[in-house]
């Protein structure tokens, strides 16, 4: 601020900077349009609005590379969706999505990305060495220059609980401890996951893919970090990282990322391992293993004292290092209003009330989308990066394991042949009239519709059951099928009850068909183990359930989040119907709160609360909870859902650990896997 400030009121200027709507009436101070030597609202007319829609069409070549959606779960608060929408609004050539340590909501942001001819990029935000330092990261990083320092990690954080930094001391293939930091000193073990701390142990590296081949070794180096680890806690160090960067050169855009980065957090880290030479060490490190034209070193303005001097450092490190400089803005909510959820999800996070959390947050709305022009303001033009598009990674069925001189199509008729014959008996003395016919008609159909595959490996499933003693049976659609019935696989004669094919399966119908297969629930564990060990983990996994906020659980976190007791949040959540919606409550008039988006009156003004509805949930709770209604919270596991691909599935989705023991799960849920192309095998109980 100087003297130079603009004419308005204090109340206008954090409108503006809000990004809220005007609402039509003159603050006080704010200066307003005269007409005639008269203000013009003495004259009866209304005061002139501010300018605020940006313009359509961006000035200025910008793409966003560095964008979370509220697929990060509890770290961003906008959807994929929501992102898009404000992308094509600014004007931006592309939008990045880079979720935190996966792929979740990309299928999402595709989906909304082409409705509107927005150019997408995929990648992710990479947590390392939140288990700990390993072997492999000493030796990249050296022993001598490695610290607590150059990690960003400080004596403060160190206090925090859950923040701490240890290195594996684990015996080496030759039985001698590992090495230690800091002059052997071995802190505590840390807490990995990222739920639970204020700010969450492990240094942060951006990925973009630049092309289907570094979309998939991205995926896969994403399924490795968190199958190594466990449910929400991925383990992949920076030595590995710099193996797969050096293994995948000219197949990823590597950004060095904002605070957490390595290089920024070095830069700004205090004491002798700290400063501009520690920074430079770790950039060129990094463009040591994947190559000048692959790394970009990340600037951001968030309006901070110290973000222009910063900035100015990391561009001159890049330049010295030949790496290109790149300007992001860490966007966590598509525009400025949406800092007051971003900020209430995060307490969620870190399980703590919003004034406990208040030293962690950002001072202000700034992590929101800008326009080109906004952003050149601040920085000078700054090179991007490719498009993609999911189109180009959907898989297909492995190839069925077939006896000598058959493919799929003549194994699949020979044992639909074998089948009949016990069904229905020979063609020239059938028990059903028409039965040979209806199933030569639909071989030929699932011949031309290339599903032959599909049928094997549900038969294989159904045979596999026989064989162990477990009860099983096709439902659905599937009865209608003469071939299902041949194979064993329903116990529904289609042709003798006249039943209609084309119902289950036919031309016009997109996709393959779907067959449920209902199987004893106390032996379910059984046929789904067989099914990772048939085709191997690598190529299957079981479809993930997107979690997602209802109204109770929204009241409950955002209470906590608040600061209200456990007690009361329980109760307003309990006060609420079981399967309502908190839209439908705002929008009857029971309360003062906006459904659409939350105001960015901050939870520390002085200003009285508006009346509590009534249910007796205050107005801030239920703002706030209606903005999260319906945003993804977890990830769960599908009831029974299970995708098999001819390639490793981590080339498409990245797979993670779930709770219950054995079971690998996609990052997608069912409509995600149905969008790109996965088939899956329902195995339900």
């Amino acid at each position: 601020m100087g003297f130079t400030n603009p004419g308005i009121s204090w109340r206008e200027l954090e409108r503006r900077l809000s990004d809220r709507p005007w609402e039509g009436r003159s603050d006080e101070g704010r200066r307003t349009k005269h007409v005639g030597g008269k203000p013009a609202a003495a004259q009866g007319e209304q005061p002139e609005p501010p300018d605020q829609q940006r313009p359509a069409a961006a000035t200025v070549p910008y793409a966003e590379l560095h964008a979370h959606s509220n697929f990060s779960f509890l770290d961003g608060a906008s959807s994929p969706a929501e992102l898009v929408d404000e992308a094509v609004r600014l004007g931006l050539d592309a939008l990045a999505l880079t979720d935190h340590n996966g792929f979740y909501g990309v299928v999402r942001f595709a989906e909304a990305a082409a409705e509107a001819g927005l150019p997408t990029v995929f990648g992710a935000e990479l947590t390392l060495d939140a288990h700990g330092i390993d072997e492999l990261t000493l030796d990249a990083y050296g022993i001598d220059e490695l610290t607590l320092d150059a990690y960003g990690i400080d004596e403060l954080t160190l206090d925090v609980p859950c923040a701490d930094v240890h290195v594996v001391d684990a015996p080496t293939a030759a039985g001698t401890p590992r090495r230690r930091a800091r002059n052997g000193r071995r802190a505590p073990r840390v807490r990995p996951e990222r739920t639970g701390c204020a700010d969450p142990i492990g240094s942060h590296v951006v990925v973009l893919a630049r092309s289907p081949d570094g979309y998939a070794s991205l995926g896969e180096l994403i399924s490795t970090a968190q199958m190594a680890g466990r449910k929400h806690a991925p383990r992949l160090s920076t030595g590995e990282f710099l193996e797969a960067a050096a293994a995948h050169r000219d197949e990823w855009a590597i950004l060095t990322g904002h605070r957490k980065g390595a290089v920024a957090a070095a830069l700004m880290a205090e004491g002798p391992h700290g400063g501009p030479r520690a920074a430079a060490a770790q950039l060129d490190r990094l463009v040591e293993a994947a190559g000048r034209r692959n790394v970009f070193v990340e600037l951001w303005d968030h309006g901070h004292p110290l973000d222009s001097e910063r900035n100015d450092a990391l561009a001159e490190l890049a330049v010295r290092a030949g790496a290109e400089p790149v300007c992001t803005n860490g966007v966590h909510y598509a525009t400025p209003a949406g800092r007051r959820l971003a900020t209430a999800v995060a307490a969620v996070r870190a399980r703590r009330s919003l004034d406990d959390l208040d030293g962690w947050l950002p001072p202000a709305a700034t992590a929101h989308l800008r326009s080109g022009a906004e952003q050149e303001r601040r920085f000078a033009r700054c090179p991007g990066v490719g498009a993609a598009d999911l189109s180009l990674v959907a898989p297909n069925l492995p190839p069925y394991p077939c006896p000598d001189g058959h493919d799929e199509m003549s194994y699949l008729r020979r044992l639909a042949s074998a089948g009949a014959l016990e069904r229905y008996g020979a063609p020239e003395a059938e028990r059903v009239p028409g039965a040979w016919a209806q199933i030569r008609h639909e071989l030929d159909l699932i011949d031309r519709l290339g599903f032959a595959g599909y049928f094997l490996v549900v038969s294989d499933i159904v045979q596999f059951c026989r064989r162990s003693d477990i009860y099983c049976q096709g439902r659905g659609s599937a009865s209608n099928s003469a071939v299902c019935y041949s194979l064993g696989i329903t116990n529904v004669d289609s042709v003798a009850l006249g039943l209609l094919f084309e119902r289950f399966l036919s031309p016009e119908r997109n996709g393959p068909p779907d067959i449920d297969i209902d199987i004893e629930s106390g032996r379910r564990e059984e046929v789904i183990q067989y099914v990772y060990e048939r085709y191997g983990r690598a190529h299957t996994a079981q479809v993930a359930n997107v979690i997602s906020y209802r109204q109770r659980s929204a009241v409950r976190d955002m209470a906590r989040g608040l600061g209200y007791t456990t007690g009361q949040s329980d109760a307003w959540a309990k006060a609420l119907d079981r399967y309502g919606s908190l839209s439908e409550l705002t929008a009857s008039g029971n309360s003062p709160a906006s459904a659409a988006q939350p105001q960015s009156r901050d939870w520390r003004d002085a200003a009285p609360e508006p009346p509590p509805d009534r249910h007796g949930i205050p107005a801030d709770v239920l703002e706030l909870a209606a903005a999260l209604e319906h945003a993804p919270r977890h990830l769960g596991i599908h009831s029974g859902g299970m995708v098999i691909c001819d390639r490793p599935v981590t080339h498409v989705c990245p797979t993670e650990w779930a709770s219950m023991a054995d079971r690998s799960v996609l990052q997608w849920d069912k409509d995600d896997c149905a969008a790109v192309g996965l088939v899956k095998f329902d195995l339900l109980g």
